[in-house]
Parts: structure tokens; C-alpha cells; sequence
């Protein structure tokens, strides 16, 4: 069993009242000698990752070859995805096969959701703290 990695909340940059602190997460997505390095917001209220689509399209999929449709609510509101499979990595740790919404929209930033990256990651938030706490889940 590894020991978890901590992160601290980063703030989104809004400026407003309220302070905007998120568990924004690096991570690193790769696909097909493809590699992105991009910052996901780690969220436990999202059904299922998400990714937009011109972080997706550097991947070099076709859009039109993926055949398992999708929707995503929330605030996406009921844009059209497809499920694109990538593997992402957190460092300190290996890489894992994750499963995204690929959606039509540049609208949404790239969430880390239930399906399925809380399925291989174990995520304690500690708000209070600012900071929260991943690790590869234990079999």
C-alpha cells in the first residue's frame, strides 16, 4: 500500500467575495504516444470524468470511430460526449486506464469524477486544511 500524495487547494482565479479555492489536480493524460499535461478539477459530485474537446482532439482520435455515446448533465448541461479511453498519470504514482466524457465543448474544464477516477484513486478532502490526499486504491 502506497502512502497517499497531498496536494493544496489552488484558487480558480475569480476574484470574487467567497474565496475560490478548488482541489485542482496536475495530471498527466496520454494516449497513443500522445502525451497532455493538463490541471483537473477532482470532483466527487461528478457521475463521470470529463474532458473537453479540443483537450481531447490532441489525441488524434477521430470523433466520428468512437461509438459509445454519452451525455453529460450538470453543469454541462446535456452536451453530446462520446466515452474516450486515455491513461492517466498522478505523480507520484503509476499510470492508470481512465474513462472520459469526451464532450463537443470547450465550455467545461476537465473533471475527474466517480467513473472512473474515484474507482482508482482513494480522495480525502480536508477544506478545513486546504489540502486533500490521493491514493491508488487498495485492492
Amino acid at each position: 500500500m502506497s502512502s497517499p500524495a497531498q496536494y493544496p487547494y489552488v484558487s480558480r482565479g475569480t476574484g470574487g467575495p467567497v474565496p475560490d479555492l478548488a482541489p485542482l489536480l496536475p495530471i498527466r493524460l496520454s494516449r497513443g504516444g500522445v502525451i497532455v499535461d493538463t490541471v483537473a478539477l477532482v470532483d466527487s459530485g461528478t457521475a463521470v470524468s470529463v474532458l473537453p474537446y479540443s483537450l481531447g482532439a490532441r489525441f488524434g482520435v477521430d470523433w466520428n470511430t468512437l461509438t459509445i455515446p454519452c451525455v453529460v448533465g450538470g453543469s454541462a448541461g446535456g452536451i453530446p460526449g462520446k466515452l474516450l479511453s486515455v491513461y492517466g498519470t498522478v505523480n507520484p504514482f503509476p499510470a492508470v486506464a481512465l474513462i472520459f466524457a469526451w464532450v463537443q465543448s470547450d465550455q467545461v474544464p476537465v473533471l475527474l469524477g466517480q467513473a472512473n477516477f474515484f474507482m482508482e484513486f482513494d480522495v480525502c478532502f480536508f477544506r478545513s486544511r486546504d489540502i486533500f490526499q490521493i491514493q491508488p486504491r487498495t485492492p
